[in-house]
């Protein structure tokens, strides 16, 4: 285990909690916008930017601190067994000369 893990999993885990209020908060933004503020409207895509660039920090929290998954998952694995215990069994053209 890396000291660091600790760290990288709470920031992580602000950010994922932080993303789900903003897109909670998107929702109810988009469904309170007039009928007519369709994809493509200013009042739509000005709302749409806001709710993006309020998610950019959290997002980089994660493209920062994401492999820790990964480090954790191959600590978490078994070992595999070493190379050099595989049997070696000769080729054709490898016997013995006569």
């Amino acid at each position: 285990m890396q000291s660091r893990w600790a760290y990288q999993l709470g920031v992580l885990h602000t950010a994922l909690d932080r993303l789900e209020d903003l897109h909670e908060q998107w929702l109810t933004t988009r469904d309170s916008l007039p009928a007519h503020a369709q994809s493509g409207t200013p009042v739509f895509d000005n709302a749409l930017a806001e709710y993006h660039a309020e998610s950019w920090s959290y997002l980089d929290d994660w493209a920062s601190h994401g492999q820790v998954l990964r480090e954790i998952n191959s600590a978490a694995q078994p070992p595999s067994p070493p190379a050099a215990a595989a049997v070696h069994t000769p080729g054709p053209g490898t016997g013995v000369r006569r």
